[in-house]
């Protein structure tokens, strides 16, 4: 039996194309920003490098230092010389990975693969039920500096043109450092070294952690009761001192804001018992309407896919029906939306 307020159609909008943000702004913080008040339930629209102006105080920002790997393929199969493009999923032991490939009907097992004039090359050792394949990769060097070389940033589906040089830059945050995502945490996308610098000197503290963004970020929901939906596991990592910055600024009465959903998961995950513990493991958390949040305060995120896990995740931390408003609102007020889009903080 499915709840009416668990139904997949309640998380559904209509997002006419154009609104899709396909190119980023020239300025990272030149971006608009929606700041809801859970409370009172009001929008204010403002430029995201104000941000400042609306931060609790005092106040913890935990920001997601995962990098984006170049992790889009496109080469040849050595037999025929027909095109083949991978997208790396998550890799299973050394140099074995776990791919979609397109088109995946015309490979089998044995199948060669070449990247790169002959950079890199693959077989393929499985093709499981779920849609993807397992792929061995053989190479001279370093992996990642020939994926740096010869990859492509994996741009999300509804960005409708090749990846440029410029996504190299744009589509990490400045502050991304560890190696592994297959998709930015976009609500970080926003920040420059600058802002930030000025932000730290007005008193705002900043702690790090690790979530490797996946695939499923992509995957819409496909069961119409939501709560039967298959959760994608995700990497997490916090360590010691950063769990500690964490916990330090709750007990002293700091705000805990998340920037991105990926840290919400990751808190949440790590915080289970109402206190965040060093976490370093894979994460299945499923965050929707109903869900008692134990350490987040305020979140800062964009706007995201209907029917996606991640609207319903910002759903559960505001209210669906606040949500609804604050989307419609975004559309009236001409909001950029998705990965290059722009922003809205909730308090």
């Amino acid at each position: 039996m499915c709840n009416d307020d668990m139904k997949l159609s309640n998380f559904d909008y209509d997002l006419p194309p154009d609104r899709i943000a396909q190119v980023p702004l020239k300025h990272r913080d030149a971006s608009r920003l929606m700041v809801i008040d859970r409370s009172t339930r009001e929008f204010h629209h403002t430029q995201f490098s104000q941000i400042g102006e609306f931060l609790p105080d005092p106040v913890l920002l935990v920001l997601n230092d995962t990098k984006v790997i170049p992790a889009r393929l496109i080469g040849n199969k050595s037999e025929t010389g027909g095109k083949i493009e991978l997208l790396l999923v998550q890799e299973k032991e050394t140099d074995t990975w776990e791919v979609l490939a397109k088109p995946r009907r015309m490979l089998r097992v044995g199948t060669q693969l070449i990247f790169g004039n002959g950079a890199l090359k693959a077989e393929v050792l499985e093709k499981p039920d779920n849609g993807n394949c397992i792929v061995h990769f053989t190479y001279k060097g370093v992996f990642s500096e020939i994926l740096a070389e010869i990859g492509m940033m994996p741009l999300p589906p509804y960005i409708r043109r090749a990846p440029n040089e410029d996504d190299k830059v744009r589509y990490q945050s400045v502050y991304a450092t560890n190696d592994g995502a297959i998709a930015a945490p976009t609500a970080g996308l926003h920040f420059t070294p600058e802002l930030l610098e000025e932000l730290r000197n007005n008193g705002v503290e900043t702690a790090m952690l690790t979530l490797h963004v996946g695939i499923g970020t992509f995957q819409p929901v496909k069961v119409e009761n939501v709560q039967s939906h298959n959760m994608h596991a995700e990497y997490i990592h916090i360590p010691q001192t950063e769990a500690n910055r964490i916990c330090y600024a709750g007990e002293t009465g700091s705000k805990l804001v998340a920037i991105g959903t990926t840290v919400v998961r990751a808190l949440e995950t790590a915080g289970a018992t109402g206190t965040v513990k060093p976490y370093n493991g894979y994460s299945e958390l499923f965050i929707y309407p109903g869900y008692q949040f134990k350490v987040v305060d305020a979140l800062l995120t964009n706007f995201h896919l209907p029917k996606s896990t991640l609207l319903m995740l910002v759903s559960a931390f505001a209210d669906s029906v606040l949500i609804q408003k604050a989307y419609q609102e975004a559309l009236q007020q001409n909001y950029r939306f998705y990965s290059y889009g722009d922003a809205m903080l909730i308090l």
